[in-house]
């Protein structure tokens, strides 16, 4: 199981990515924009710097609903792999189906 501050953390870092994302997305555009000038551009870009860094949505990590391992997760079911293989065993998971050939 992860260490409870790192679940935490994460949970931090949704919050703040849900937070600033209207802002934050309104103001890449602007950094996009091919119609504005170069120094209204460079502006923007430096507004977008001053955002926290966890503000990004790249920075957040997918993590296992029940243990928060951070690695071998699947996405759709939210569980990492060794949780994954425990649910399927007992039939909880829907439409999931032991391979045989």
């Amino acid at each position: 199981m992860a260490k409870k501050s790192m679940i935490a953390r994460e949970e931090k870092r949704r919050k703040l990515v849900e937070a600033c994302a209207d802002k934050r997305n309104e103001v890449k555009s602007r950094v996009t924009n091919a119609e504005l000038s170069v120094e209204e551009r460079f502006q923007a870009m430096l507004d977008l710097q001053k955002f926290p860094r966890d503000a990004s949505s790249s920075r957040v990590r997918n993590r296992c609903a029940l243990t928060g391992r951070s690695r071998g997760y699947y996405r759709k079911f939210g569980l990492g792999r060794n949780k994954l293989r425990e649910v399927i065993m007992r039939g909880e998971a829907p439409g999931v189906v032991k391979s045989s050939w």
